[in-house]
């Protein structure tokens, strides 16, 4: 499992370190940090911070390197009781042409087998034994006569395309005919999803380093201090409550306690009708209503009033609820306040049953100003997500202003739409 926080930096002010704390590592700020450096902290202001699963006893890691798991589904695609080396003969037999798949491992066989015979243990030792060699032209057409009695297609047609140019066995051009063929293949799908498993398979094998239910902040070392912030990409928080600070909550529920969705997208209508909504204020009760409230109270009345969608506000997490969800904290999660992921799933889902589209109002323009919460300030630098100066501050709203010209920040808000 790879947990990957993006940070940019700025100046002195810049963090020395990173780490990742919470209740899974006893909330060390050493155990699973990044540095400067290779894996650590690069020039563009990425952090990267690794989390492995461990491996469950009794069980054997994964014999293939490229083995896959794949969280999105619950059921194993590689399943078929089919051996792994049934599934290379059967890939070599029906969809790689003899030869292809070796080309594609290994595509400087050619100038490596040169090497290996000038250089390597079998070759000479000394300059004596080196005696006279000969040019890469002369070493390349002797290498081309002891293949010529190859099958033809062995392998793509090796010829030197040099324009005139003095002659390079590192930079030769392959026949453009062979490449364009290859590249005209289908993906081998087939083969490749015997390789692929799914979350039960995962959860069989493996514990997870960080397991459902987890809370968790990113930590910062800085020459101000340490910091400590819900992580920008969290799908559920925790706002603070009673002088607390907010927490990230890790959602990954296992496959059998995970949502299951049962509801198709509703046909598209000809045209909208649509119903704005706040699931908090949406009861008769004096208290904020949940998900759950939303579905068995309100949906039936929308359906029954003849609307065709909902429109839904102050839906991501936001810190101060009289706002109604207009100084957005975390824009990957909807409110805690009203319930979790799932609850929100089910809400969608029901609606969708109703034959009712789902509209989510996300405000982009209205980040919290705040420096305990949210985005602003969010490594101690000034500043990673929002312009500088009066820019980046709203006079009227009281929030941030991001920097819609910094590609990073496109796609952080690009990510929160999709």
């Amino acid at each position: 499992m790879c947990n990957i926080e993006w940070i940019s930096w700025n100046g002195l002010q810049a963090p020395r370190y990173c780490a990742l704390i919470g209740d899974f590592n006893g909330w060390s700020t050493t155990g699973n940090c990044a540095r400067e450096g290779h894996f650590g902290h690069d020039d563009y202001g990425y952090w990267f911070i690794i989390l492995e699963d461990k491996l469950r006893e009794g069980e054997e890691p994964d014999k293939l390197y490229f083995q896959q798991y794949n969280y999105a589904d619950d059921y194993d695609k590689g399943d078929t009781g089919i051996t792994i080396e049934e599934i290379f003969k059967k890939a070599n037999d029906e969809y790689w042409e003899p030869g292809e798949d070796r080309f594609i491992k290994s595509r400087y066989e050619v100038a490596a087998k040169l090497y290996e015979e000038m250089f390597g243990p079998n070759g000479p030792q000394t300059e004596e034994e080196l005696e006279a060699m000969p040019d890469a032209a002369t070493r390349y057409k002797t290498w081309k006569e002891q293949q010529k009695k190859d099958p033809a297609s062995n392998l793509p047609s090796y010829d030197v395309v040099d324009s005139g140019k003095e002659y390079d066995i590192y930079n030769v051009i392959g026949d453009p005919e062979s490449f364009k063929k290859f590249r005209m293949k289908p993906p081998p799908i087939a083969y490749w999803l015997e390789t692929k498993k799914g979350r039960k398979g995962w959860l069989q094998k493996y514990m997870p380093a960080l397991p459902h239910g987890s809370k968790y902040r990113v930590y910062f070392n800085t020459p101000n201090g340490p910091l400590e912030r819900v992580p920008a990409w969290a799908n559920f928080v925790i706002p603070d409550a009673d002088g607390m600070q907010a927490l990230a909550v890790h959602w990954e529920p296992p496959p059998e306690y995970a949502y299951k969705w049962k509801h198709k997208l509703p046909v598209k209508p000809k045209s909208l009708c649509i119903y704005e909504c706040h699931v908090g204020i949406s009861g008769q009760e004096p208290k904020v209503s949940s998900f759950n409230d939303f579905i068995s109270r309100v949906l039936p009345h929308v359906k029954e009033a003849g609307y065709n969608a909902i429109q839904i506000i102050g839906v991501v997490e936001h810190k101060d609820y009289f706002t109604v969800g207009y100084r957005v904290t975390n824009f990957y999660a909807v409110s805690s306040r009203y319930g979790t992921p799932d609850d929100f799933k089910r809400l969608v889902d029901e609606a969708h049953g109703l034959g009712l589209l789902v509209f989510l109002e996300i405000v982009h323009s209205y980040a919290a100003a705040d420096e305990m919460v949210g985005l602003s300030l969010f490594d101690g630098t000034n500043d990673c997500y929002f312009h500088t100066g009066k820019r980046g501050h709203h006079k009227f709203w009281g929030t941030r202003m991001f920097k819609y010209g910094d590609l990073d920040v496109l796609h952080f808000l690009l990510s929160n739409l999709n």
